[in-house]
């Protein structure tokens, strides 16, 4: 990254105390055995990667616990680091009144906030040029790692504007994400009412046992509570809505197979045409795919087994990984090591999605005791459910799509705020692009 501005070495910016720059306890100072419910949370590689915001589980250990620790604690503005494991990334302390503390796979620096804005340096880190000053001394033999962690840290070179503008990038980068971070949040908050609608209905059958007590379904007209009987009956599964049949779980779904076109015929890849396979599985919490690591041509399409597949489309991972569960956010293809299950039911692709969440649990209840690895169509017919009526799943349809189209327009208004944003990061961070040019591009964006 070709900069504007003068570069200094990380250690150099560190903030004049003692420990500013530090390594997480040894292993021994932070077993399993010192994990409690709650107290201050332990941040480890896991819970980097996925922007400004910490995320994924979290342990904790008790403030006595960290206290004993001295320099692995943390203070809002430290910046963390993988130094084995998931090295690379980087995340930044937030100031939201929790305390934190180091993993043993974790460095940090406290900054000199006279001399740095510590999001800044952030920014910097999650860009290319940043990435590859972490990873200047890494190993990737065995697990990921980095030599000599903390000279590593220490001789980072970092580019030194003045604060004006690294203060104005900051904002500028901030505004972006805090964009994303809404919509994600947004996303979230659909998602959960859908599940719990989905729950309401098909796990804990809430309008039947209202029904069967006398009541009034909530939240629902007569023409939607007269889907549902009045009473259950017992069955191999337990005690289920009266009249709904048990069968195997392939009588609510069609199964797609997938295909891989020859990768010798150079033809065939690198058109515009998705093409999923595990690797492009979303995070834990989201839903949709909409972009693809590998690419294929309509001509590669035609010549191998896959088909093109439409958006709302479930696709699970059936080999190596096993279990991994998606909907195609956009109009794509995939390998032979997935299915793709489209509903029997018009409409019916939200409860596709969430019936494929929960049929996953039972494939590996199935599998108990052995290796989770393969999921066939004979699978499918293995997994005995409740299969209900057609019109109970359609107009379960008509409440969840809705949710589920927003949750994808948000989506891809996520990864366009993260494409502009990504783009103008090595800019600003370099000078090569100045403040007012970026607010111009961001004020192009639909809001």
């Amino acid at each position: 990254m070709a900069s504007e501005w003068p570069n200094c070495r990380l250690d150099q910016l560190a903030a004049p105390v003692a420990g500013s720059i530090a390594i997480g306890p040894f292993g021994s100072r932070m077993k399993a055995d010192c994990y409690v419910a709650e107290g201050v949370a332990v941040i480890r590689g896991s819970n980097l990667g996925k922007g400004r915001l910490l995320s994924g589980d979290f342990v904790f250990i008790t403030d006595e616990k960290a206290a004993e620790l001295g320099n692995a604690n943390l203070k809002p503005g430290d910046l963390v680091f993988p130094h084995r494991g998931a090295i690379g990334e980087v995340g930044i302390v937030p100031a939201d009144g929790h305390r934190y503390a180091l993993s043993t796979s974790l460095m940090k620096i406290s900054l000199d906030e006279s001399r740095v804005v510590p999001d800044f340096l952030y920014y910097f880190f999650t860009s290319a040029s940043g990435r590859a000053e972490l990873l200047r001394n890494a190993s990737q033999v065995g697990t990921p790692g980095i030599a000599t962690p903390l000279k590593s840290l220490r001789e980072c070179v970092v580019p030194a504007p003045p604060l004006r503008h690294q203060r104005s990038v900051v904002q500028t980068l901030r505004c972006l994400d805090d964009r994303i971070d809404n919509l994600r949040q947004t996303n979230a908050t659909l998602e959960a009412i859908a599940q719990a609608l989905f729950k309401s209905w098909f796990v804990d059958f809430d309008p039947v046992r209202a029904k069967a007590d006398g009541r009034e379904p909530e939240g629902m007209d007569a023409a939607t509570a007269a889907l549902f009987p009045s009473e259950f009956e017992d069955s191999e599964l337990g005690s289920i809505p009266k009249g709904w049949p048990v069968g195997g779980s392939d009588g609510l779904l069609e199964i797609v197979g997938g295909g891989t076109p020859k990768t010798s015929v150079g033809e065939y890849w690198g058109g515009d045409i998705p093409w999923f396979s595990v690797v492009d599985a979303p995070a834990n919490g989201q839903v949709f795919t909409l972009d693809t690591a590998k690419k294929i041509t309509e001509l590669g399409l035609a010549n191998c087994s896959a088909r093109l597949l439409p958006p709302m489309t479930t696709i699970i991972s059936a080999r190596g990984t096993v279990g991994k569960v998606a909907m195609a956010g956009v109009p794509m293809a995939m390998n032979q090591s997935c299915y793709a299950l489209r509903p029997r039911v018009e409409g019916g692709e939200a409860f596709i999605y969430f019936s494929t969440l929960r049929f996953v649990e039972q494939l590996q209840q199935i599998a108990h005791g052995a290796v989770f690895d393969t999921i066939t169509r004979e699978s499918f017919k293995r997994i005995i459910t409740f299969l209900p009526p057609e019109q109970t799943i359609a107009v379960f349809g008509l409440m969840a799509t809705p949710l589920f189209e927003r949750i994808r327009a948000n989506g891809l208004q996520t990864a366009s705020l993260a494409a502009l944003r990504d783009t103008l990061l090595p800019r600003l961070i370099s000078g090569r692009i100045r403040i007012h040019e970026a607010e111009k591009a961001i004020e192009k964006l639909p809001t």
